[in-house]
């Protein structure tokens, strides 16, 4: 399976609210780095912020995905319910770096879209 096809099963399985299935698609040492506000390092990091932040499964509307080498960016929008309930909508770009066939760090840029 290629890069693409890696990204595109985890981000199913995630969106199916199936978290510990889009896990097995990332290293042990998987390393998240959100520009501008937090890196998370290590599987477990990843796996607590999931439980927090996607209390509902998110809603990818992926519009590029794009492969080169050992990179897949992807460039879209997602939707996550806030703790009151709302529904927020963010645009992303999320470049990912794969070792071995699995996703290895996660380079992201994430702005809340403004409700009009």
């Amino acid at each position: 399976m290629n890069n693409k096809a890696i990204l595109e099963k985890a981000n199913a399985a995630v969106s199916n609210g199936d978290n510990e299935g889009f896990l097995s698609f990332c290293t042990e040492d998987t390393k998240w780095t959100f520009v501008g506000d937090k890196t998370l390092e290590g599987k477990q990091a990843v796996r607590a912020y999931m439980a927090i932040e996607y209390l509902e499964p998110p809603k990818f509307k992926v519009e590029y995905l794009i492969a080169e080498d050992d990179f897949v960016t992807a460039i879209g929008t997602i939707s996550l319910k806030d703790k009151s309930g709302k529904l927020v909508d963010y645009s992303y770009s999320d470049t990912w770096r794969f070792r071995d066939g699995k996703m290895a760090e996660l380079k992201a840029f994430v702005i809340e879209l403004s409700s009009k």
